[in-house]
């Protein structure tokens, strides 16, 4: 072991200055062994002429060259050149806010961390091995939600990376973007997590979104979304081009998180208050806080690019985004059919339907629409304490400030 006096020893030691390059020759070609095992010398200094190469090259750095990539890096940025899409300011510079809302959901995100090892799966592993521990029904909900689940989290996921980020022009919103993306991903890792504690199927599950007919129809609506926006040749700027952009983010965040969700939530949960699969059921619990917030979030930045760009937000574009959020409510109806045919857990497929009018109510008045299910109600009292009902508050409408860090999950 080298020692700080064996250091200080080899620093004393003079080199003969007589034949410099003989020495240097020998320092390459010499290795140490040492214990059987043969370490190669170290490689030699930086010469004289590569470290005057490397200070022409940064003595010639054109910054203005360097700067042309980053529009309106030339100059400081004022709060009032920030905005959602088509900003021209420096999106690097992520001060001054100017939407204090997405940097407040940031830091509520990052309070939120939770990682699914956290969560015991002894009991649930104990119950789904157990022949009678479920029913046949009971286990159709498990099976066919962690099918959906674990790949709709990574459809969000890439709609983020691949399509959303590159083209909000805000800083703050991109750091809940990024945010998001991390969450997304302890989410499919959290499905995964569950699917290996129980001993299921992983091929099975994982490709119900291209077998099962219900799954595969919910998964099939979502994917064209992504897909325009992904082409590395999309650019916003035109009218026609913005509305892609809208209409994408109306699909994910008031469709694919804000309506596809939530039969299976209401089923998992049901489940854990009846004390069954309650590791399963914790597990969606922390997932469901987080997505609640993904939709708030998403939603308040639809409505902040509407404010912005009110030529968006035309007659044609309020009556696709109705047939859009109807279109999903729909979807998740032959989904409840499809996952419950019978009554099971105090629910059924017509109770389900009458829950999911009700959120699609919601949805529409959250971008500024009229509700199309005028008398439908909340058939599940016991939801809003469990689900997002009763915290789903965005900027237009108050603050959330309910949430707790990710050990300390409450929703009091």
């Amino acid at each position: 072991m080298l020692s700080w006096d064996d250091f200080n020893s080899e620093e004393t030691q003079k080199t003969p200055v007589a034949e410099p390059a003989k020495a240097q020759v020998a320092m390459q070609q010499t290795a140490v062994v040492n214990d059987d095992a043969v370490t190669p010398a170290k490689n030699p200094p930086i010469s004289t002429g590569a470290i005057n190469d490397v200070s022409e090259a940064l003595d010639n750095l054109d910054i203005e060259k360097g700067l042309e990539e980053l529009e309106g890096a030339s100059s400081r940025v004022d709060v009032d050149q920030k905005q959602m899409i088509n900003c021209r300011a420096d999106v690097n510079q992520l001060v001054p806010f100017k939407y204090d809302w997405a940097w407040q959901k940031y830091l509520d995100g990052s309070a939120n961390h939770w990682m699914p090892q956290e969560i015991n799966m002894t009991a649930d592993v104990a119950l789904w091995k157990d022949p009678n521990g479920l029913t046949e029904d009971e286990r159709r909900i498990v099976m066919r939600n962690l099918g959906f689940f674990s790949t709709a989290d990574s459809l969000v996921a890439n709609n983020i990376v691949l399509s959303v980020y590159r083209h909000i022009t805000n800083p703050e919103c991109r750091q809940y973007l990024l945010r998001q993306a991390l969450e997304e991903a302890i989410h499919t890792h959290a499905y995964q997590y569950v699917i290996e504690s129980l001993g299921m199927d992983e091929g099975e599950i994982f490709n119900m979104y291209k077998e099962i007919p219900s799954v595969a129809r919910k998964a099939a609506w979502a994917l064209p979304f992504t897909e325009s926006l992904a082409d590395q040749n999309f650019k916003t700027g035109s009218l026609e081009d913005d509305k892609t952009l809208l209409r994408n983010l109306i699909a994910f965040y008031c469709v694919l998180e804000g309506i596809f969700f939530y039969c299976g939530f209401t089923q998992i949960l049901s489940m854990g208050n009846r004390n069954k699969m309650t590791g399963t059921a914790e597990q969606f619990q922390y997932i469901l806080r987080d997505e609640s917030m993904h939709v708030n979030f998403g939603i308040d930045m639809i409505n902040q690019i509407k404010l912005e760009n009110p030529q968006l937000w035309d007659e044609a574009m309020q009556t696709e985004a109705r047939n859009m959020i109807l279109q999903g409510t729909q979807l998740e109806i032959e989904y409840a059919h499809d996952t419950m045919p019978g009554g099971i857990l105090g629910m059924n497929a017509e109770s389900m339907s009458d829950y999911l009018k009700f959120i699609a109510n919601r949805r529409l008045t959250q971008i500024g629409l009229e509700e199309e299910f005028p008398n439908a109600t909340n058939p599940f009292p016991w939801m809003s304490e469990i689900m997002d009902l009763r915290k789903e508050k965005n900027f237009f409408e108050t603050r959330v400030i309910e949430y707790q860090t990710g050990g300390a999950l409450s929703w009091d």
